[in-house]
């Protein structure tokens, strides 16, 4: 897999970040892991093998490509 950078809304190089795998198109996020018990108890079908991040949405409006 390889990762294409999208971009960021930081600044000094913190995360949040959003990259795009060149292979299959699927957009990656970069974020701090949602950790409140409440909010984690409202998410749907969770497999064992995911993981949440909170991320701004302004970051999802200026970089995410449409196409």
């Amino acid at each position: 897999m390889a990762l294409r950078f999208l971009g960021m809304t930081s600044d000094g190089g913190d995360c949040p970040t959003l990259y795009e795998d060149t292979e299959t198109g699927d957009i990656v996020v970069q974020g701090d892991k949602l950790t409140d018990p409440e909010h984690l108890a409202q998410l749907l079908d969770v497999k064992p093998s995911e993981t949440f991040v909170r991320i701004p949405r302004e970051l999802l409006t200026r970089f995410v490509p449409t196409e």
